[in-house]
């Protein structure tokens, strides 16, 4: 309460920057402990970390909390791919749609829940404020963690299945001296740069061309909506050619989107659905081509690590030098340049997977 923007932006950044550091380092736990009770120790950890940044007193509660709810879904959001890849086989692309569309839906009820709760007035008459909006957004994590222990017990009821084993010469290495591997990073990483810059942009510049703040919000869940249907339409599309097609045109369709939003405002919720649509759509392909284009789990966690390293470390940078851009211009137009760059990283990266070469292959 009472902190400056500066202050702000750099809370929100430290899970970014946190997912970047740790998600490489995932795989390596896995590998030690198991990757069920990798990502139950996760979920676990991400309940206490949303309790602790919620506690009252001294403010390092917040700062550390948060850094540790940065560590939790990283090595959640590495991990479960690599758990897809191992458990779901030919069914990947279906099963990491549903699964970026949980991430959107999360994300959107996050949104969704924080301001109500900050201002509900409890019997005293005082609005609760933001410790229980943020405790708030942890509720949903037990049931998580149930649902992951019910569905390992059942899998391991069903068949063993091995523990990921250290490949030779370490994946966790190798996949940064990979092409393939590397690609796979740009293009979950252009993803990540245009869609942390419109879930932090949206509201400000819906507000700067007269919006107040509830209509501004809904500009943002609108986004989130479609973000939520491009994730879930995505493996539907993905048939035929259109397997090979979709990761080029889907990052064409939220170039439009983005230059759109910026330059022609009178149809916001048009380009709103392509940007949406995009970003979804763009985070099922990433997680997809991670399971696909690995030959085994553990390769697959590796890949996972790497690519959301590079891809969080980017969504840390990019709203940053949105904002700067737009501080020093004044206007929204010269910040569509970053929009592009990262559209466009995405569209060369896609361009460059067309031939479905596999990780840690010399094909």
């Amino acid at each position: 309460e009472g902190a400056n923007p500066a202050t702000l932006g750099l809370l929100a950044a430290i899970p970014l920057l946190t997912w970047a550091a740790v998600s490489p380092l995932a795989q390596s736990l896995a590998s030690k402990i198991g990757l069920n009770s990798a990502v139950s120790y996760s979920l676990g950890g991400l309940f206490v970390a949303t309790v602790w940044r919620s506690l009252p007193g001294t403010p390092i509660n917040l700062w550390l909390g948060t850094a540790l709810v940065g560590i939790a879904l990283a090595i959640a959001n590495v991990l479960l791919p690599a758990s897809i890849k191992r458990d779901f086989g030919n069914r990947v692309p279906l099963v990491m749609g549903v699964y970026s569309a949980l991430i959107g839906v999360s994300g959107a009820l996050g949104a969704a829940i924080v301001a109500p709760v900050a201002n509900f007035h409890s019997a005293s008459g005082d609005p609760l404020g933001w410790r229980w909006a943020l405790l708030a957004t942890g509720a949903t994590v037990p049931i998580a963690l149930l649902a992951w222990v019910l569905a390992a017990r059942r899998k391991s009821k069903v068949a063993v299945q091995p523990a990921p084993q250290a490949a030779s010469g370490s994946a966790v290495r190798r996949v940064w001296r990979d092409p393939v591997a590397w690609w796979i990073a740009a293009y979950m990483g252009g993803q990540s740069w245009v869609f942390y810059i419109h879930a932090m942009w949206i509201s400000p510049i819906s507000i700067s061309r007269d919006s107040d703040l509830i209509e501004a919000g809904g500009f943002v869940t609108f986004f989130h909506m479609f973000g939520i249907a491009g994730s879930l339409l995505a493996p539907l599309l993905m048939r035929g050619i259109m397997h090979k097609l979709l990761p080029i045109l889907i990052p064409i369709v939220g170039l439009v989107g983005s230059a759109g939003i910026i330059l022609a405002p009178d149809y916001l919720p048009v380009w709103l659905a392509l940007a949406g649509l995009n970003c979804g759509a763009s985070l099922s392909v990433a997680l997809t081509y991670i399971a696909q284009r690995s030959a085994s789990t553990e390769t697959a966690g590796a890949v996972s690590g790497m690519s959301q390293s590079v891809g969080y470390l980017l969504a840390s940078i990019g709203p940053i030098m949105f904002g700067w851009l737009h501080g020093v211009s004044g206007a929204w137009a010269l910040p569509l340049i970053v929009l592009i760059v990262g559209g466009s990283l995405q569209l060369v990266a896609a361009l460059a997977l067309y031939r479905e070469r596999m990780v840690l292959s010399n094909g």
